[in-house]
């Protein structure tokens, strides 16, 4: 899992890209180039304006939200796709507000951002601050069947040293039905499914 190199020191580009596979973190890489393939707009009746992702992940996302909706539950997309420059712009923001050494532990630097895949997706209620997600009715429901549609809660808690970032319960990654239960049902982080299931030795 790299656990023994240094965060940022001698990366590489994240390989399966335009992958449910593809692993983006504190060593693996895309370009600032970087844009993936088949990018929708989620319907604003689950989102806030202007959100996207990756057609399969759109499509999952937008049918969790619906099903949680027949619950009376409220999931919305607040942040999905972000360009390289975006994210650029966000992490700097973030080290001018808290310092780089605490902005690395909750924001990725432009290239090594999840949501530049176009798989990541940031959720809330519309009522509550996103930060107190885990909080909701929502999050419960989210515990329990998010793996149902291909979506793993992406930093765990307890998960922080192979995640390289604190738990966030509303970050969530889209890797598919199959791989989202694994990781479900064996309480792993991606980090732990790819160097196990994935990485080519």
């Amino acid at each position: 899992m790299n656990l023994d190199l240094e965060e940022y020191k001698n990366t590489e580009e994240a390989k399966y890209q335009n992958t449910e596979k593809i692993l983006v973190n504190k060593h693996y890489y895309l370009t600032k180039n970087y844009v993936p393939k088949n990018l929708e707009n989620i319907s604003t009746k689950y989102a806030l304006s202007g959100m996207k992702l990756v057609k399969k992940a759109k499509e999952s996302f937008e049918q969790m939200a619906k099903d949680a909706e027949k619950q009376d539950l409220t999931i919305v997309a607040m942040s999905s796709y972000r360009s390289y420059n975006y994210q650029v712009n966000l992490y700097n923001r973030y080290v001018k507000q808290d310092g780089k050494e605490k902005a690395d532990t909750y924001s990725g630097r432009a290239g090594h951002s999840e949501h530049q895949t176009g798989l990541a997706i940031d959720v809330y209620n519309k009522e509550t601050n996103y930060t107190n997600f885990e909080k909701t009715d929502e999050f419960k429901w989210m515990q329990k069947h998010a793996q149902d549609y291909g979506f793993i809660l992406r930093f765990p808690k307890g998960k922080e040293k192979e995640t390289g970032y604190q738990y966030e319960s509303w970050h969530y990654r889209y890797v598919g039905v199959e791989i989202a239960k694994y990781i479900k049902n064996n309480n792993i982080s991606f980090e732990e499914y790819y160097a196990t299931k994935i990485k080519d030795w």
